[in-house]
């Protein structure tokens, strides 16, 4: 069992953690939301004075943040984890953010001998719970290896996709698909639901062919349901697309789809839907359409 370090403690965070220390490891967590930290330290954690007291304590570290800024201040920010850190040590960012950050941020960890990796993960809180994360990562086959089991604590397939930034790149074809994805089923459930069929038989009828996903399973009957508490809320969902759309313009990319999505997020932020779950995604088409996607026995 080892001692490892924690910083970000929201709701995939927390869950993360836990399940580090089920698997035994004495984890060092640090956040800036008191009550936070408090729940963690309730979980069996032990509590970190800062995050450049979080480097100091463990010889891996990992984190867990909304973007690319928050890792920045916390990994290379003033008494910040990188401050702390012994050389050889290793900090695996598990953030969903530009891999171009993601270098910005291995290089001034490497001028310091202290190693780096990008991890992001897919799943939401649902797997997070479960330990069944998808976690992408990128770095060195050494620093992987290195990772690896602890890695293994948090998600069901763990996979190396290529040098640093590998891994945000591979979460952004994620995160364009999954955003794709539900957007095409709130157009198909709406007109479903606008012709007089049963969304629920809709979906059952369909889930067993080419249509069939996860996304379909998890976010249908979400959307049925009128569900929408946060998983995966659609703010961090646009942060992704503009991270995607940002990443394609410096490789001179064009996303049609991924750009049509992220106005499509931005609009439902616009209107106060900023917090709920992606699977409101699928509210944008409903509300141009004039049409809810529901049940025929709850139409009024």
């Amino acid at each position: 069992m080892a001692t490892v370090g924690f910083v970000g403690l929201g709701i995939m965070g927390r869950p993360m953690l836990k399940n580090l220390l089920k698997a035994g490891h004495t984890v060092i967590a640090y956040g800036r939301n008191a009550k936070k930290l408090d729940a963690c330290v309730a979980d069996g954690a032990e509590r970190g004075a800062s995050n450049r007291n979080v480097g100091e304590r463990a010889s891996i570290i990992f984190t867990m943040l909304p973007d690319g800024p928050q890792v920045e201040e916390v990994v290379l920010g003033q008494d910040g984890i990188l401050e702390g850190c012994k050389p050889g040590a290793l900090i695996v960012d598990m953030s969903s953010i530009n891999p171009l950050v993601s270098q910005k941020i291995a290089a001034a960890c490497a001028a310091k001998s202290v190693d780096f990796m990008d991890a992001p993960v897919s799943g939401g809180e649902p797997k997070a719970i479960e330990g069944t994360l998808a976690i992408m990562a990128g770095g060195s086959e050494d620093n992987f290896r290195k990772a690896e089991p602890f890695l293994k604590c948090m998600g069901s397939s763990v996979t190396l996709t290529g040098a640093v930034g590998a891994g945000n790149v591979t979460k952004l074809a994620n995160q364009i698909m999954v955003a794709c994805n539900i957007a095409a089923m709130g157009e198909a459930l709406a007109l479903s639901t606008r012709c007089g069929l049963d969304p629920d038989v809709v979906v059952n009828a369909v889930k067993g062919g080419l249509a069939g996903s996860a996304v379909l399973n998890a976010k249908g009957p979400m959307l049925i349901a009128r569900n929408f508490k946060p998983g995966f809320k659609i703010q961090l969902h646009q942060k992704d697309l503009r991270n995607a759309l940002q990443t394609a313009e410096a490789n001179r990319m064009f996303l049609p789809l991924t750009a049509l999505v992220q106005q499509m997020l931005l609009s439902l932020m616009g209107d106060g839907k900023g917090e709920l779950d992606h699977s409101a995604i699928a509210t944008f088409i409903e509300t141009a359409s004039r049409v809810e996607v529901k049940r025929p026995s709850s139409t009024a």
